[in-house]
C-alpha cells in the first residue's frame, strides 16, 4: 500500500525509457494538433474564466448531459480533478474506502489528505465486479467517502447502475458521499452511460478528454458535483489552480465540437487491437485473462513467473512495453493498454509472446 505523498506509478510513467512499442498507453495515441481544425484567430490570451470559462462549463454540461450548475472545470485532467474533488470532500483523519486494486494516484492523494484509508475489493476471480456485501462490511459510521472508478482502472471492467445505485444507498445512510472517476466512460463513447452524478447527490463525478480521443494535451478535465458542492469546490480551487489557461480551455471548446470525429479514430484503434489482444490470448494456455469489450485497457494474469524481471526483459530486448502489476497492489498482472497504432500494437502483442516464451524457457533450463 502506497503510505507516501507521492505516486510511484506516475514517477514511472514520466521517467520510463521509450519503447519501439508501448503497450503502457491507456489514453489513445495523441492527435497531432492539425487534426483539430481551428482558426488562430478564434483564441484569446486573456478572458473571463475566473470561476470556469462559461462556453467550456456549457460544452462539458451538454456532452455529458448534466446541468452548467454542476460543472466544475479542471485543468489539469482527471488526476487533479481527483485531487481537487477529494480536497472538497474530506477532512484530515476522515475514513475514505477506495477499491483493491486501485489507480496510485488516487490512494497516493488520500495519503496526501492526511484520510484513513480502507479497502473494498475487485477481484479478478470476480470479474473485477464490485462485492457490495464486502463493501458494506467496511463501511461504518466514520466512513465520510466511497472511492472507485468506472470504468475500472486498470481492468476496464464496467460498474453497472444498479450497483451504483446500492452503493449510493450505503453511502447515504451514514452521511459519506460517492466520488467515482469516469475518465474511461469517454472511450465508451455514444454508449457511455449517463455520469453517476445524475444519480443522487451523494455522487460526486470526475472525468476528461485526456483518455478517449487523443487529446492529453489539452489537459482538459471536469467534476459533477450537486449545485452546493459544485460552488465549495471551485472556491477550493482558489489555493490550487486559482485560474485556467484561456487558451486551453477554449481549444478544449473547439475540440468538445470535433469528438464525433476523433471518436472514430478512437473506435477504429481500440476495436482493431482488442481483436489483436484476443486472437493472441486464444492462442495462450498461460495468460489469464478477465475479457472485456469495453475500455483501453487489460490486467491479464501471469502466474508463477517474475512478472517485474519479465517486464525488464521485454523492454530491454523487445522494444516493448506494458505496465507492471505491482502499481495496481497486484505483482502477478500487467496492464496492456490498447492504445498505440494497430501496426504497433500487433507487433507489440507478437513480442510480448515472444519475451513470454522466452523467459519461461530461460527459467525451465535454470
Amino acid at each position: 500500500m502506497n503510505r507516501g505523498k507521492q505516486s510511484a506509478f506516475m514517477n514511472w510513467a514520466k521517467s520510463r525509457p521509450p519503447v519501439k512499442y508501448d503497450l503502457a498507453l491507456s489514453g489513445i495515441l495523441n492527435l497531432p494538433i492539425a487534426e483539430l481544425e481551428f482558426d488562430p484567430k478564434q483564441l484569446e490570451l486573456h478572458g473571463q474564466n475566473a470561476y470556469g470559462y462559461t462556453p467550456l462549463v456549457e460544452a462539458l454540461a451538454s456532452h455529458r448531459h448534466v446541468s452548467s450548475e454542476n460543472v466544475v472545470t479542471v485543468s489539469g485532467g482527471t488526476s487533479m480533478a481527483n485531487h481537487l474533488a477529494m480536497a472538497g470532500l474530506i477532512e484530515d483523519g476522515d475514513e475514505i474506502l477506495i477499491e483493491q486494486p486501485a489507480y496510485d494516484p488516487l490512494l497516493a492523494v488520500g495519503h496526501y489528505l492526511g484520510a484513513t484509508i480502507k479497502r473494498f475489493p475487485r477481484t479478478f476471480e470476480d470479474g473485477f465486479r464490485i462485492d457490495l456485501a464486502a463493501l458494506k462490511k467496511q463501511i461504518s459510521n466514520n466512513t465520510r467517502l466511497i472511492v472507485l472508478t468506472n470504468l475500472h482502472n486498470p481492468s476496464s471492467a464496467l460498474v453497472e447502475e444498479e450497483t451504483l445505485r446500492n452503493i449510493g444507498d450505503l453511502a447515504r445512510n451514514v452521511g459519506a458521499r460517492v466520488l467515482v472517476d469516469e475518465v474511461y466512460l469517454e472511450a465508451m463513447f455514444e454508449e457511455a452511460p449517463l455520469p453517476a452524478v445524475l444519480l443522487g447527490p451523494e455522487f460526486v463525478v470526475t472525468s476528461s478528454l485526456t483518455k478517449g480521443y487523443g487529446l492529453s494535451g489539452l489537459r482538459c478535465g471536469w467534476i459533477f458535483a450537486e449545485p452546493a458542492l459544485a460552488n465549495k469546490i471551485r472556491r477550493l480551487d482558489d489555493i490550487f489552480g486559482a485560474s485556467a489557461a484561456l487558451v486551453m480551455e477554449q481549444l478544449s471548446v473547439i475540440a468538445i465540437s470535433q469528438l464525433q470525429k476523433f471518436a472514430a479514430r478512437a473506435k477504429l484503434i481500440l476495436d482493431t487491437n482488442r481483436r489483436t489482444l484476443n486472437s493472441f490470448l486464444q492462442t495462450r494456455d498461460d495468460i489469464d485473462a478477465v475479457p472485456t469489450k469495453l475500455g483501453t485497457t487489460l490486467f491479464p494474469r501471469l502466474s508463477g513467473i517474475d512478472v517485474e524481471s519479465f517486464c525488464a526483459l521485454l523492454v530491454e530486448k523487445y522494444e516493448t512495453s506494458v505496465v507492471p502489476g505491482r502499481f495496481f497492489e497486484s505483482p502477478q498482472h500487467v496492464r496492456i493498454g490498447l492504445c498505440c497504432e494497430p501496426e504497433n500494437f500487433h507487433a507489440g502483442i507478437e513480442r510480448f509472446g515472444q519475451a513470454l516464451d522466452e523467459f519461461k524457457q530461460e527459467k525451465i533450463e535454470r
